[in-house]
C-alpha cells in the first residue's frame, strides 16, 4: 500500500468550500468537527480520500462541495465584513440572498472596517481567501477618502514615499488630490499595495489630516463601476466575470496559459 496523502484539516475544509481557513479553524475550535467519530482538532492532519469528516453531524462529501462562487459587493456605512457578528451588528452576508447564505461556506476576502464603505469581494473559495489575504499578495487597492484639511505637497509626498507604523515604514502608496471643497476638506484618490490594520486612516491621522469617509472603489482591476455600464449600487452585489476571476487566480498562480492570454488582452 502507498503512503496515505494527508493534509491540515481546515486546509482541506477550505479546498471542499465548507468555509475559509479562519473559519473552519473556529469550527474545529467549537467542538462541531469530527473525523472518523472523533472530535477533531487543530492543526489535525486527515486523508481527504479516506477519512470521513463531519460536521455537526452531517458527514461532508467534497463530491457534493458547493459550486464556486465569487461576487463583488458595494459594502454600506455600518456593515461588519464578517459571517457573523457578537454584537448583532448587520454583516454584510445579511446582504445577501437567501440562496448565497444557506450551506455555501460563503466569506468575504480580507475587510473593510463597518466606518467604510466600497468593494469587497465574497466568495466560497477558501484556498483563494487564504492566498489572497496572505501579506505576501500586494493587489492594488483603490480609494476614495475624504480628509479633513488642505494637504501639503510636503504631507502628500511624504504619504507617497512611506509613512512609519508599528516601527516599520509603510509602502509606497499613489496619491492624488481630486477636488477641494469649500469646508476646508479634501478628496483624495490612493491606490495601496498593503493593506496593514485601518492603515490609511492610522496615516491620514499621522499626517495631520484625519479621514472623514473613506470608500475603496477597485480591487486591482475589479471596479463597482466597470467600463461601460453603471457603478454598483450600495448594499448591491454581482457576479465577478471571468476575467476578473482569472486575474484573481493569476495572483496565486492558478491560470492557464488560455486564461494569462485573457487577461492580457483584458488589461485596462
Amino acid at each position: 500500500m502507498g503512503e496515505r496523502t494527508t493534509e491540515r484539516l481546515q486546509k482541506v475544509l477550505s479546498q471542499w468550500g465548507i468555509a475559509s481557513r479562519r473559519q473552519a479553524e473556529e469550527l474545529v475550535i467549537a467542538g462541531r468537527v469530527s473525523v472518523n467519530n472523533h472530535p477533531a482538532h487543530v492543526g489535525q492532519k486527515i486523508d481527504p480520500m479516506q477519512d470521513q469528516v463531519e460536521i455537526d453531524g452531517q458527514r461532508v462529501n467534497p463530491a457534493c462541495a458547493p459550486e464556486r462562487i465569487y461576487l463583488l459587493m458595494n459594502k454600506p456605512l455600518g456593515v461588519v465584513s464578517t459571517c457573523d457578528d457578537p454584537q448583532a451588528r448587520r454583516t454584510v452576508l445579511d446582504l445577501l440572498p437567501p440562496n448565497f447564505r444557506q450551506g455555501k461556506g460563503i466569506h468575504p476576502v480580507g475587510r473593510l472596517d463597518a466606518n467604510s464603505t466600497g468593494a469587497l469581494i465574497l466568495t466560497n473559495d477558501g484556498n483563494l481567501t487564504f492566498q489572497l489575504t496572505h501579506p505576501r499578495h500586494h493587489i492594488p487597492k483603490t480609494y476614495r477618502i475624504w480628509v479633513q484639511g488642505l494637504p501639503s505637497d510636503r504631507t502628500l509626498s511624504q504619504w507617497r514615499a512611506g509613512v512609519v507604523l508599528d516601527d516599520r515604514p509603510t509602502l509606497p502608496a499613489d496619491v492624488a488630490i481630486m477636488r477641494h471643497d469649500s469646508n476646508q476638506k479634501t478628496l483624495l484618490e490612493i491606490v495601496m499595495y498593503e493593506g496593514r490594520n485601518r492603515q490609511i486612516r492610522r496615516v491620514a491621522e499621522q499626517l495631520g489630516h484625519p479621514v472623514l469617509h473613506l470608500h475603496r472603489i477597485a480591487i486591482g482591476p475589479i471596479r463597482l463601476q466597470a467600463q461601460g455600464s453603471a457603478a454598483l449600487p450600495s448594499g448591491q452585489h454581482r457576479q465577478l466575470s471571468d476575467f476578473e476571476i482569472c486575474f484573481l487566480n493569476s495572483q496565486i498562480g492558478l491560470t492557464s496559459n488560455m486564461e494569462r492570454e485573457l487577461i492580457e488582452e483584458c488589461k485596462l
